[in-house]
């Protein structure tokens, strides 16, 4: 199967913008002829979208209850972040070994099998993803997950950032009026969280570099796929194993191992079921989230992901039985609002472009030139 190569800047900008593989679309349109029928295709939209907003607010709830729950009173971060790595890379190997001994028709999934060099090989994509899901819990921690959303919600911003410093990208003034209101409304959060007394800034800078580090995993995510074939799922073994190895010395300088030891509820069954069904949660919202792309688009799952971000903050406040001011709300909805006005220009853009001609090399200019 012929391969097409990609120089690192279009690597870089397809990981920006979130276009999809060229050899995805050319396997989408061969596949394009054979629709099914409207019923099917709207019941299995509503079906992915719907395990999509279930897997990602319940893991959120239960990673707020793991990381500062008062009945559980578990101060380690950072073991509840590996451990959770550490599930996805037993789930990944245990698929694999079934995917081995049934047909593929049943499971289909990758041969997965440690090799170092590929291993070395991730590891900058490792660092960056360590970052990712430390600061994302860490953030979770200090705040409510009534203000999660709004306190990672600078990764569109730093999209538009890391084009222009990488690859020279401008963004389109209506793009950049839509960032203009997530960045105030993530100002005026602040403001609402500090006027109500529950301003967490340890919270807030973890939430910043949580959303840089987003940015930068769909980067990197993007270079390394060729190390391990374009698979996701090897790619996930591979980051998630070495994501292990390299959680230890943190664990060790940070005294959590200590913390552990004197855990009360260390033998608890029902921890160790939470801190479990977490991982396997972190394992499926990576599967869901596929899965929404495939059935959808990148644009209607980013859609998708800003409705849910709403009905999440909605939840949140129900189920902690707090009471917000107008401009709290408003803070929100302008966070909310920018997102999804961020995505409408970006398709927008997108779709004028594909829908441009392309000149054919054979052909030339009015000018004779």
């Amino acid at each position: 199967m012929n391969r097409i190569q990609l120089k690192r800047s279009g690597i870089l900008k397809m990981a920006l913008s979130g276009s999809s593989d060229p050899l995805l679309q050319q396997e989408e349109g061969e596949v394009g002829s054979k629709q099914p029928s409207f019923l099917l295709r709207a019941v299995r939209i509503a079906t992915v979208v719907s395990m999509y907003w279930f897997i990602s607010i319940t893991m959120v709830f239960l990673n707020k209850y793991l990381l500062g729950s008062a009945s559980l009173r578990l101060d380690a971060p950072l073991f509840v972040t590996f451990y959770q790595c550490f599930v996805t890379v037993l789930i990944c190997k245990v698929l694999s070994l079934l995917a081995s001994c049934c047909p593929s028709n049943y499971l289909d999934f990758p041969s997965i099998r440690m090799d170092l060099k590929v291993s070395r090989s991730i590891l900058p994509l490792s660092v960056v993803f360590i970052g990712m899901i430390t600061f994302n819990n860490l953030c979770l921690k200090y705040v409510g997950v009534a203000f999660y959303n709004v306190g990672r919600s600078l990764t569109t911003v730093f999209n538009v950032l890391l084009s222009y410093l990488l690859l020279k990208q401008t963004t389109s003034l209506y793009a950049l009026l839509a960032c203009g209101v997530i960045i105030g409304g993530f100002w005026l959060g602040i403001d609402q969280e500090g006027a109500e007394g529950t301003l967490s800034w340890a919270g807030i800078v973890f939430g910043i570099l949580a959303s840089l580090c987003v940015s930068l995993n769909a980067i990197y995510t993007k270079k390394v796929l060729p190390a391990v074939d374009g698979s996701i799922w090897r790619l996930t073994f591979y980051n998630n194993i070495n994501a292990c190895v390299l959680f230890l010395p943190f664990l060790l300088l940070s005294g959590e191992f200590q913390t552990l030891y004197h855990f009360d509820k260390l033998g608890s069954l029902y921890f160790w079921g939470m801190m479990t069904l977490s991982g396997l949660f972190g394992f499926a919202i990576g599967y869901v989230t596929g899965l929404q792309i495939k059935f959808t688009s990148p644009l209607t799952h980013n859609v998708s992901g800003t409705a849910k971000a709403c009905a999440q903050t909605v939840l949140a406040v129900c189920y902690y039985e707090e009471t917000k001011s107008f401009l709290w709300w408003t803070s929100n909805m302008m966070v909310l609002g920018g997102s999804f006005a961020y995505t409408w220009v970006k398709g927008l853009e997108m779709k004028k472009v594909q829908e441009e001609p392309v000149p054919k090399a054979n052909e030339k200019s009015e000018t004779g030139v």
